[in-house]
């Protein structure tokens, strides 16, 4: 169950209760961070397929050339590169959970293909001319208004219809404070056991402040501030001017500079700076620091361990950071048949951050 005294929150648990025994679609709305994913996960644990496949994908993270071949799967030959059939998520997911995030950025062209399996429970793979029966329950999830957009033709009325059989309002958090203190205690409690911190609490003043603060990011960033702020301040009672200068410094402001403590010596400053650095790559909030993206890279190179990728020593000096990326990732996915979950496990990455990149860089789908 989600954690909270709110109102909301109790009626929230009371809904999960209600709707997981059933196989009824779920849409769940809220601002990023608010906790949407939580609520899909506690569904699908007490519901009667708890004991089969969770399927998590990420809309907007899968660009569109690849999105249907990615939920649906397809044959052999559909495309040119295909050399051999493969199942997409849904089938994956048959007898289990599938949970849909972000779907307000699914592209019009695969909503049809969706609302047809919420339909009929089938659908063809890309190139098959035999259709696939499953049995999946769908949750999905968005942070944006879908009824605005269905009235601006960037959804489909009639899947926004048949997704909110079952609609979960998440509100934010500055609307439930009373549920700040729970979560923050929760946070702390976890992370300090975890990574063996002592952790002495904040003081009154402290405390007020953080309940009376706006948290735009919702409990994904009241959770990044109690993880960043028990590694700088350790053992002690954490003050207002601590907590203030915490949170001005990595978010409010819109600066994206990793704050540091400066009368520290050098190496523990080093350490600080690259532990935080970490914790905010982890949270999605910022961007990777140059120095952090040299290391990613290296780390890159040397994990393909394959005589055939050779950077010319003639282009080397030209190439921007992102241009070896780039050139390391196509080379993967290329002699990878597109198996986002080997080239993920190659790179030490996520699969989200894999189609990111490929989003990114604009890299089509070509196969040897």
């Amino acid at each position: 169950m989600l954690l909270g005294d709110s109102v909301q929150i109790k009626e929230i648990n009371e809904i999960i209760k209600q709707v997981a025994p059933t196989d009824v679609t779920v849409l769940i709305t809220g601002e990023s961070g608010t906790g949407k994913e939580v609520v899909a996960k506690e569904i699908h644990k007490a519901s009667k397929r708890k004991d089969k496949p969770y399927i998590i994908v990420n809309c907007g993270a899968i660009p569109e050339g690849i999105i249907e071949s990615e939920l649906f799967g397809h044959k052999k030959g559909s495309f040119t590169g295909a050399i051999e059939d493969r199942k997409g998520y849904f089938e994956t997911a048959d007898k289990g959970t599938i949970f849909l995030d972000e779907i307000g950025e699914m592209p019009l062209s695969t909503q049809v293909k969706l609302l047809r399996v919420l339909e009929t429970g089938e659908f063809l793979p890309v190139g098959g001319s035999k259709p696939i029966f499953v049995d999946v329950r769908v949750i999905a999830a968005t942070n944006r208004d879908l009824s605005q957009e269905v009235a601006s033709k960037n959804f489909r009325e009639d899947l926004f219809y048949r997704l909110r059989s079952i609609n979960i309002f998440i509100p934010p958090l500055r609307e439930r404070k009373s549920d700040i203190k729970i979560l923050l205690d929760y946070f702390t409690k976890t992370y300090s056991e975890k990574n063996n911190i002592l952790f002495n609490g904040f003081s009154e003043d402290a405390w007020d402040y953080i309940n009376n603060f706006p948290w735009q990011g919702n409990a994904r960033e009241l959770r990044n501030f109690s993880e960043s702020i028990l590694v700088l301040y350790p053992n002690k009672i954490i003050t207002l001017d601590e907590v203030r200068k915490q949170l001005q410094a990595y978010n409010i402001n819109g600066n994206d500079q990793l704050p540091m403590i400066m009368n520290v010596p050098p190496k523990r400053n080093e350490n600080e700076f690259l532990f935080r650095a970490l914790l905010e790559i982890k949270s999605d909030l910022i961007d990777i620091k140059n120095e952090l993206r040299k290391r990613e890279i290296e780390e890159i190179k040397s994990s393909i361990n394959d005589d055939d990728f050779v950077i010319p020593k003639d282009r080397a000096m030209e190439m921007t950071l992102d241009d070896v990326e780039k050139q390391v990732l196509e080379y993967l996915l290329k002699n990878n048949s597109w198996n986002i979950e080997k080239v993920s496990s190659i790179l030490n990455q996520s699969q989200r951050n894999i189609y990111n990149k490929i989003k990114k860089y604009k890299i089509e789908k070509v196969y040897n």
